[in-house]
């Protein structure tokens, strides 16, 4: 989901319209928007010592809790589920970015709960409603997600701790865009959007998640010479 969650909210892609791999263009923070997929990148700063110092101390390795995704937290009450009905109108991208940064700089709100899987990467939703939800998700060195979709949602993410690099493809002429998202930038975008996002730093990296409406599918997609080919489809039951 980004979760594979990630941690994660019907039409989906089934490829990047028009997009072939080419060169790889590099960007960093402030990377302006990517007309083709409706990607909108904030790079506000928010990570503090006191967050750090207090994820050190609470993010210690659990694979009993973290191991497979949808596995308990170590806390006792399960996580919520989307109510019943969805009948709003999804967020907007910025609505949901402005959601992930918000709780990001509220870090006793979830730095409790976060666990580190040496298997693959954690995740655990963290609130659930009929327009959106929010995922936690952690990040060991070499984990990523593989291309995939949102099935449809609308998403956003914000690292809180650590560093990811997130991989799309831009069009015709940019070929494989390659972005450096270190702690405190938010990326925020559509409904179609296809990225792949993993962790090449040296230590773990924590992320915020929202989508609206809440996940329902996730497609995974292998990056070809021809571009991207829909490989298989997922669903909440196996979250």
């Amino acid at each position: 989901m980004s979760p594979s969650p990630s941690i994660s909210p019907a039409a989906r892609p089934t490829s990047s319209p028009g997009t072939t791999p080419g060169t790889t263009t590099h960007a960093t923070d402030g990377t302006p928007t990517d007309p083709t997929n409706g990607v909108t990148a904030d790079t506000a700063t928010r990570a503090t010592n006191s967050a750090t110092n207090t994820a050190t101390a609470g993010a210690a390795p659990d694979p009993a809790n973290g191991a497979a995704p949808g596995s308990p937290a170590s806390t006792p009450e399960p996580p919520p589920t989307p109510s019943a009905g969805d009948t709003r109108a999804p967020l907007t991208p910025g609505a949901l970015r402005t959601i992930v940064r918000e709780l990001a700089e509220r870090p006793e709100e979830w730095i409790h709960h976060v666990r580190l899987s040496t298997d693959e990467r954690w995740y655990r939703r963290l609130a659930a409603d009929e327009d959106h939800e929010v995922w936690l998700i952690s990040w060991l060195p070499g984990q990523s997600t593989g291309f995939h979709d949102h099935g449809g949602s609308r998403g956003a993410f914000t690292v809180a701790l650590g560093e990811l690099e997130e991989l799309s493809l831009g069009g015709p002429e940019q070929g494989l865009l390659i972005r450096r998202i270190p702690a405190g930038t938010t990326r925020a975008f559509g409904p179609e959007y296809v990225h792949d996002v993993h962790n090449t730093a040296v230590g773990p990296a924590v992320t915020l998640h929202a989508y609206s409406p809440p996940l329902s599918s996730m497609a995974h997609y292998d990056l070809r010479a021809g571009g991207l080919v829909r490989t298989s489809e997922e669903g909440p039951e196996q979250w």
